[in-house]
């Protein structure tokens, strides 16, 4: 059984002038804690920013996207920040945010399996877990679960399990990431497409590739191809339709990994949720250009700012489910 220890390392950190959603000046103390989930392989590590307050303030769990992602939205030597701005952003604003390191990664690195034992089911699992914790905490009054990128789909799957008061996607896929992969190959090279669909196919199918080229191997190692295997079993679009909570659907125009057709393709699956497009914005949350070297630099930007209309959508968002619950 899982269990979870808060520790309090950081006490009133930031007395900044900001904004309320709802367009009130105040200034924003805001208290970083250190959250850790006890799992049967060891320990995951997040934080809790939180805005001070008497009285009990929505929480937003943020999900990272794929890959060594961190609980700030880093990739390794990539430093953006985006989801570490995105919870001061929403903390400025009243809100309360959990951030975590997945298993396996940074800080919770010690937690993670044998990359051949992992499965995006221990990921949903470990989101699960999150929320039913906090779920209990009178300091909170509604969960609600951010998504970004793969994070999406782990979070509408948690959300929907631990019941959690709403939903949040950014940036997330529409559709099977197996489609979503086929589709981002081929942009690449002339010729990729044409090795990577039999692989992606494949795996589709339940079966696992004995020969990668080895140009291929960081994406197709043997050692991965199990928990691809697990994670283009889910349609993003059935499970969304499986939440009868409140769900806001974000998709920035300039995101040069994830489309605008994603997130129709979530719309259309969900007709009462809200679907948001932010004009610029890229997959990172940050204003960018369509143009793709220029997009990608700001993959490696930690102090360019995420887009404030974001920011302004997901605060209404919040305050909305508060009210109406």
């Amino acid at each position: 059984m899982q269990t979870i220890t808060t520790l309090c390392c950081l006490l009133a950190a930031l007395i900044i002038p900001q904004t309320v959603c709802a367009g009130i000046p105040i200034d924003t103390v805001m208290v970083s804690e250190a959250a850790t989930l006890e799992t049967a392989t060891g320990t995951l590590h997040g934080s809790l920013l939180m805005p001070t307050s008497q009285k009990a303030m929505p929480l937003v769990i943020i999900l990272s996207g794929s890959g060594p992602t961190d609980r700030d939205g880093n990739q390794g030597p990539l430093m953006n920040n985006s989801l570490k701005l995105f919870a001061k952003a929403l903390g400025y604003n009243g809100i309360a945010t959990l951030r975590y390191d997945k298993r396996g990664i940074a800080g919770s690195k010690a937690a993670g399996k044998p990359e051949k034992d992992m499965r995006i089911e221990d990921f949903m699992n470990d989101a699960s877990a999150w929320i039913k914790r906090f779920k209990g905490d009178k300091r909170f009054s509604r969960i609600v679960v951010a998504g970004h990128s793969e994070g999406s789909l782990i979070g509408m799957v948690a959300a929907h399990t631990a019941h959690a008061n709403a939903f949040i996607s950014l940036a997330g896929t529409g559709f099977p990431a197996d489609k979503v992969l086929k589709t981002q190959f081929q942009s690449l090279p002339l010729g990729t497409s044409q090795i990577t669909t039999p692989i992606l196919d494949s795996l589709r199918a339940g079966k696992t590739v004995s020969h990668v080229p080895p140009m291929l191997q960081a994406v197709f190692r043997p050692s991965v191809q199990p928990y691809l295997m697990s994670w283009f079993a889910y349609d993003p679009s059935l499970e969304i339709k499986k939440l009868n909570v409140p769900v806001l659907i974000v998709q920035g125009t300039t995101d040069i990994q994830v489309s605008v057709e994603d997130a129709r393709a979530l719309a259309t699956a969900k007709p009462d949720a809200k679907l948001v497009l932010i004009e610029g914005m890229n997959h990172i949350l940050k204003q960018a250009p369509k143009d793709r070297m220029q997009n990608m630099a700001t993959y490696n930007n930690g102090t360019l700012p995420i887009v404030e209309e974001l920011v302004k959508v997901v605060c209404g968002f919040v305050e909305g489910v508060s009210k109406s619950e």
